[in-house]
């Protein structure tokens, strides 16, 4: 075999999985959008590398959630509320979708608080840029070419990698946070508590199984192609999270060892300035906008689709307004509350992103139980059922979540 040949094989076989790459690889990028951020470098700035633990479990949690997701999306051709419907009822099923609703209601306000974030470093008042983007996000949807400004603002989302570059020009304490990232440390204090569900209500939501679910049902994947949707999800898991581990390296390494708590966007583009400077702002604001420009879209849209999908209203952006009421009025809804929420003077921004991650913490263990029910049943799953490790770990997260919950409840949720 030639040279040629042999470089013609490797490029054949990495544009191959490029091309499978899809929802999973999405999902997990979702992960560094505005809340994602926030959390993380509340997480570094506050608790330096003790957090690094967490990280490493909750990529095995997500992995195992989000293939769940897909293999059941696979197997049955139908969405995850499609499932809770028919197996448990219309009651439970309103219940699940009003929860969703609120708890992503919160997640897009949080993107819009992003946008007020970014907007606010270069001097723009929230009261012009939020109002602005809200519309534009809107005819962006509904009237405009997503696709095409979806590839930009993916581009712009991006800049989450400069914190890879910032944390090795920092020559932090490899040593250091190798040992934590292994090593488990807890602390039953209500901050840390309230860290961590963010950290996880960030991480692995309920929106993201919903959308991994559908996204691979209405691909038409089956269980005869399902490897590639598997890779999809392990890779994108994998490199989200690798992103989030650096952005609370660098926070830990810049601003907890200097006893700065970040509270705000300007305290957390002080992480990137080993790498760009006194370019830190302003690349930490443009990548704040463009990932919550992004995920303010992509996010009510997913919560619009799952709500009319359930109840079987006519949905899609190829209907019109007068085809399908419900669906636009919905996303209009959704988006027109956001706004509102961030435009509530005094309103604390970067507390309001990390915070409604704690939301998304809160309903995923109900989620999760009722997906193992789902994919332990044979008459839906047939031979495709979990293996006895994969519900053990699942069962694990729900009870430490909800465990997490209670901790922050009994101790009357003081964060001090």
């Amino acid at each position: 075999m030639t040279f040629l040949q042999r470089a013609r094989g490797r490029l054949q076989r990495i544009l191959f999985f490029l091309a499978i790459l899809g929802p999973g690889l999405i999902t997990a990028s979702a992960d560094n959008d505005a809340p994602g951020i926030a959390t993380y470098s509340v997480a570094g700035s506050h608790f330096g590398y003790t957090f690094l633990w967490i990280i490493v479990w909750i990529t095995l949690g997500e992995i195992v959630v989000q293939e769940m997701a897909a293999r059941m999306g696979a197997v049955t051709g139908k969405g995850l509320t499609d499932l809770i419907r028919e197996r448990f009822g219309l009651r439970l099923t309103l219940f699940i979708m009003v929860a969703l609703c609120i708890a992503n209601l919160g997640t897009t306000a949080a993107q819009f608080a992003g946008v007020a974030s970014s907007s606010e470093l270069f001097g723009v008042s929230r009261y012009l840029a939020v109002p602005l983007s809200g519309v534009a996000v809107w005819l962006l949807v509904t009237r405009g070419s997503y696709r095409r400004v979806e590839k930009v603002l993916l581009v712009l989302s991006l800049y989450a990698v400069a914190y890879v570059v910032s944390a090795f020009m920092i020559k932090p304490p490899w040593g250091e946070i190798a040992r934590q990232a292994l090593i488990p440390s807890l602390r039953l204090e209500p901050q840390y508590i309230l860290t961590v569900l963010a950290t996880v209500g960030t991480t692995i939501t309920p929106w993201a199984a919903v959308y991994m679910q559908a996204s691979v049902a209405d691909k038409g994947v089956t269980m005869r192609d399902y490897k590639h949707a598997r890779v999809d999800v392990i890779f994108g898991a994998a490199a989200g999270n690798v992103v989030s581990a650096f952005i609370i390296i660098c926070t830990a390494a810049t601003l907890f060892a200097h006893g700065i708590r970040v509270e705000s966007a300007e305290e957390a583009a002080l992480a990137l300035a080993p790498a760009v400077g006194p370019w830190a702002e302003t690349l930490f604001g443009i990548g704040l906008l463009g990932a919550s420009l992004l995920a303010a879209s992509v996010l009510p849209l997913a919560t619009t689709y799952a709500v009319c999908e359930v109840f079987g209203w006519e949905r899609g952006l190829d209907r019109s307004p007068d085809e399908a009421p419900v669906f636009y009025g919905l996303y209009t809804t959704l988006i027109v509350l956001s706004v509102l929420i961030v435009l509530i003077p005094g309103l604390p921004l970067f507390p309001l992103m990390w915070l409604s991650q704690v939301a998304n913490a809160v309903l995923l263990p109900l989620v999760l139980v009722l997906m193992l029910k789902l994919i332990n049943d044979k008459l839906i799953m047939k031979s495709w059922v979990n293996k006895r490790v994969t519900n053990v770990v699942v069962t694990v997260l729900a009870v430490l979540v909800s465990a997490a919950t209670l901790a922050l409840l009994v101790s009357g949720g003081n964060t001090g």
